[in-house]
């Protein structure tokens, strides 16, 4: 029988790739009409985009951005987890962390970035700290929701067959919680984002937050626009691809069991 062409799969591609033609267009007919120094077209972006990628300029940058925010996620991961299984399974933790957490969801991560700049002046340090105090209450609470849904009569199953710590973690925990870990990342990476950047603006002399100072200093909007598309394009692949890609392959078995 031959294979059914799959329109889903090319779908998911053409829609994305019509609107973001559509909005560089929208962008070309605003440039031409307004013909402003400060609003340029789409052939000058695009030339400035291909001047720091060729340069090399981009990759050490965006290199020393994502190191800085690995380590912050990386930090607010490990507190996260311990947070969120501790509120998700004790009510009694849950009513004395929860006001830390709303707190945590309300400041925002300018706050976050202008408060370590102060206490840690520019260093290593400050970056990690700002990213961490940022990712931290989302990904408590995106945990603590996963740990509420795991299957009750399940759990008294495991408790029944004296399961060990380590098989209840691996077959009835970990399963249920991997879609709120993923979600909880790709919460975490779009806001760990947002928070370097402030923090490299603010004082550091490396990272796609100080190429973008440096560029607006210049009132070089060109290179503003060019650096955040690069760095879209970055986040692009981080999240289709790594993100996505680890989603499929430990999600696969709810595809097979849905056939």
């Amino acid at each position: 029988m031959p294979r059914r062409f799959d329109w889903a799969a090319l779908s998911g591609l053409v829609l994305p790739l019509s609107f973001l033609l559509l909005l560089a267009g929208g962008w070309e007919v605003m440039a031409r009409k307004l013909e402003n120094p400060l609003v340029p077209g789409v052939e000058e972006v695009f030339t400035e985009l291909v001047d720091i990628i060729t340069s090399g300029v981009f990759f050490s940058h965006m290199f020393i951005t994502l190191g800085r925010v690995a380590l912050g996620f990386l930090l607010a991961f490990i507190v996260s987890l311990a947070l969120g299984i501790v509120t998700g399974r004790n009510r009694y933790a849950r009513q004395f962390f929860e006001p830390a957490i709303l707190i945590g969801l309300t400041v925002p991560g300018l706050v976050w970035a202008l408060l370590c700049v102060i206490w840690f002046g520019i260093s290593l340090t400050t970056s990690t700290l700002a990213v961490a105090l940022s990712l931290t209450p989302p990904l408590a609470l995106s945990i603590a929701q996963g740990i509420k849904t795991v299957n009750a009569d399940l759990q008294e199953i495991t408790a029944v067959y004296r399961l060990s710590t380590w098989s209840r973690l691996r077959f009835l925990f970990l399963p249920t919680l991997i879609p709120f870990l993923l979600n909880g990342i790709r919460i975490g990476l779009s806001m760990g984002w947002k928070v370097i950047v402030l923090v490299e603006i603010f004082g550091l002399s490396s990272g796609v937050g100080y190429r973008l100072n440096a560029e607006y200093s210049s009132m070089n909007v060109a290179g503003v626009l060019a650096w955040t598309l690069g760095f879209a394009g970055v986040m692009a692949v981080l999240e289709y691809g790594v993100i996505g890609g680890i989603e499929r392959y430990l999600t696969r078995w709810r595809r097979v069991a849905t056939v």
